[in-house]
């Protein structure tokens, strides 16, 4: 009986451990912004994309989809900063390649917004 409960305690104990690690895993969703149809060498097109960047964040984030009070407001605009943010180092390979005249085929021309 004395191994039993003992047995028990620790498992409890190692539960006790695990359960706010599970918990706090957090979904990570993403979007596809294809860039196909723009000339990111140009302004415009730059311009176009970051935009398109700025709507996936805002769609990945939860953004205009109900409404939400101040505080879920906030993370959620905090959450669309920071997935734009995470975005700018593919945005900024795509144009250089642009610029470079680095061709880019079908499905490869898109860049993909993630948010937590």
């Amino acid at each position: 009986m004395l191994k039993t409960a003992t047995a028990f305690a620790a498992l409890l104990a190692a539960t006790a451990f695990v359960v706010p690690t599970v918990s706090q895993a957090q979904e990570v969703r993403s979007a596809r912004v294809s860039y196909l149809d723009l000339d990111l060498a140009s302004d415009i097109g730059q311009q176009s994309l970051q935009r398109r960047i700025f709507h996936a964040a805002e769609s990945v984030c939860g953004i205009g989809a109900i409404r939400m009070d101040i505080k879920s407001a906030f993370l959620a605009a905090d959450c669309r900063d920071d997935a734009v943010a995470t975005a700018q180092p593919q945005f900024a390979a795509a144009v250089n390649a642009a610029r470079h005249g680095t061709v880019t085929v079908g499905g490869a021309a898109a860049l993909i917004i993630t948010a937590r």
